[in-house]
Formats: C-alpha cells, sequence, structure tokens
C-alpha cells in the first residue's frame, strides 16, 4: 500500500537559505529525529548531494536506505529511493516559492513498504515525516 502526503507550510527565510538547510544533508539527524545517520556518496559537480545513504528510525523500525537527489537551483528538490531494507518506494519533493516574508515551502511525500504493514503503521511513518518535513527544517531554517 502506497500512502502520499502534502504538508505546505511558510519559512522566514529566502528560498535560496531554505534550499541551503535541504542541500546539507549531512545536518538531517540534528534536525530530523528519526534520521539517524546520513552520508553523500557522491556529489554533482555543483556540490550538491547525488547519492546518499542513511539510516533512518521510525515506530520501532530502522530502515537502511539509498537516495538519489536531484536539484534545480534554489526552487525544487526531490529525492527518488535506490535501495532500502524496509521500503519498496519513497519519493519526495520540495518545491520552493518566494513570498513577501519568505518562502513557501510545498512538500510531497510517497511511501510503499516492502513488506505488508497495517495501514495505521505506514500511515504513522508517514505522519512523523510529513511533520519532521515541516517543524524540524522551519527550525533548523530559522536558526540558522
Amino acid at each position: 500500500m502506497t500512502v502520499t502526503g502534502t504538508k505546505e507550510f511558510d519559512i522566514k527565510a529566502t528560498p535560496a537559505d531554505v534550499m541551503a538547510a535541504i542541500v546539507a544533508v549531512e545536518d538531517l539527524p540534528g534536525w530530523s529525529g528519526p534520521h539517524k545517520s546520513v552520508t553523500v556518496e557522491t556529489r554533482f559537480e555543483d556540490g550538491r548531494p547525488h547519492r546518499v545513504r542513511a539510516d533512518v528510525s521510525a515506530v520501532g523500525f530502522t530502515d537502511h536506505q539509498i537516495t538519489d537527489y536531484t536539484w534545480n537551483g534554489d526552487d525544487y528538490m526531490s529525492w527518488s529511493l535506490q535501495d532500502s531494507t524496509l521500503q519498496a518506494v519513497q519519493e519526495g519533493t520540495y518545491r520552493l516559492t518566494p513570498t513577501a516574508k519568505g518562502t513557501h515551502v510545498h512538500f510531497d511525500l510517497a511511501l510503499k513498504p516492502k513488506i505488508p504493514l497495517p495501514g495505521f503503521v505506514v500511515k504513522k511513518v508517514l505522519s512523523i515525516a510529513m511533520d519532521t518535513a515541516s517543524k524540524g527544517l522551519t527550525k533548523f531554517v530559522e536558526s540558522r
């Protein structure tokens, strides 16, 4: 069962500052509770992460993930799961739009476990991810 979620929120910082925080994937364990470790395996020529390995824990499960990232300036980024111990699918995007007071963030996430899990467990994992993407990122950006 694939579950999807969308969250929109505002951050009091420029799109460039928000994207700089997103680019700093090695800092994820500092603002994203589920992320236990993050290693950038390859980078694009501009230094932004391409392939990332991470250990992520939620609702009693630890997942070892490899994701590939794509970037479009300070407007858009996405990632796609390449390998995982627990997930068949993970696709995420951040779309950033400048506002008079900072940046409007549109976050989308799709998850599908490899093994059958009760729907409420998968939805709980999605809920944790959506909360982290909004509250955790906002706090991290605004404290920089």
